[in-house]
């Protein structure tokens, strides 16, 4: 009796796509729209008590924009999947054919065919509910929201903004001058760009470095026009 042995293999998918998405789109914004807010003020004021005054008010109203932002486009979601998922769950009650001839050809783009495609179909069709499921994912191409992400997704955004935010307003809280302040607070921005890159990378799949750099160009490009920007106002 010979024993067959198997090797385990284990995929490793990216996790949590959606909390990452709410990070990153959080964090990008809270490390260079403060940071530039704050450098455009230090060029003319001497104080950083100032800045950071200003910066911790900026901080709370992008914190909470950025929050309810992403409340809305999450809450948006929900209400698009509710509402095509009604209008599914009419179409299998009125039209039932039509709907199963669309099952046929989405079973025969992946190469079913005969008996087996008939069993396929059957076999979705035979519960409204299943029948409905799969209508939404592979005609529509749309996966049934996960409750309470609305509100995740809202707290995650402007938590991830204000995290972010933070960071190039540090310098300022503990440095009395703005213009030590201001070279410490662009390189602890320029070293956080590059980290939260690299986590960006790590949790969606894409090679590390390759994705510190883009962070780091996009979240250097951003900044430096927001800082243009304040500059002129201030």
């Amino acid at each position: 009796m010979h024993e067959v042995a198997t090797a385990h293999h284990s995929e490793q998918h990216p996790a949590g796509i959606a909390f990452v998405r709410d990070v990153v789109l959080g964090m990008s914004d809270g490390l260079t729209v403060p940071f530039a807010l704050a450098a455009g003020i230090s060029g003319a004021l001497a104080a950083s008590n100032i800045v950071v005054t200003a910066g911790v008010a900026e901080l709370a109203a992008g914190g909470i924009s950025m929050g309810l932002g992403g409340y809305l486009a999450a809450r948006t979601s929900v209400d698009y999947y509710v509402s095509e998922e009604r209008r599914e769950r009419e179409e299998v009650k009125t039209v039932p054919e039509r709907e199963r001839a669309e099952i046929v050809e989405i079973f025969e783009r992946y190469g079913l065919a005969g008996d087996a495609l008939d069993r396929a179909v059957d076999a979705v069709t035979s519960d409204h509910d299943r029948w409905i499921d799969f209508m939404m994912r592979f005609e529509l191409g749309l996966e049934k929201p996960v409750p309470g992400r609305d509100v995740r997704s809202a707290v995650t955004i402007g938590g991830a903004y204000v995290v972010g935010g933070l960071v190039p307003l540090i310098p300022y809280m503990v440095i009395p001058k703005t213009h030590g302040a201001f070279e410490v607070s662009a390189l602890v921005t320029f070293v956080a760009l590059i980290l939260f890159g690299l986590f960006k990378g790590r949790s969606t799949g894409i090679p590390p470095v390759r994705a510190a750099l883009q962070t780091l160009l996009v979240g250097g490009v951003a900044a430096a026009a927001a800082y243009g920007l304040a500059r002129l106002v201030y």
